[in-house]
């Protein structure tokens, strides 16, 4: 597969996985992630890039952890009227 394809599908990835993080569907966001991620995977089994795999490793340890999200709910009004936890609100 040659290097222009390789950065496409990477650039791809980064948009549907960006896009994903604002939908308010989570059907539809979930759905986005699954593209992104087998996109992701193309590269990476299909051209044997190992400066991209090396890449995407770096990457999986510079993400944030998923503990952030285990906060609970942002104050007891925000309990009661049965909000997000924080954490998971859309930015805006």
């Amino acid at each position: 597969m040659p290097w222009w394809l390789d950065l496409a599908l990477l650039a791809l990835a980064v948009a549907l996985w960006q896009k994903a993080g604002n939908t308010p569907d989570d059907v539809w966001s979930v759905f986005q992630k699954f593209l992104a991620f087998v996109a992701v995977l193309v590269v990476l089994l299909g051209g044997r890039q190992l400066l991209l795999e090396i890449l995407a490793l770096g990457l999986t340890f510079w993400l944030p952890s998923a503990a952030r999200f285990d906060g609970g709910p942002l104050n007891s009004e925000a309990a009661r009227s049965g909000e997000a936890p924080r954490g998971w609100r859309l930015p805006g």
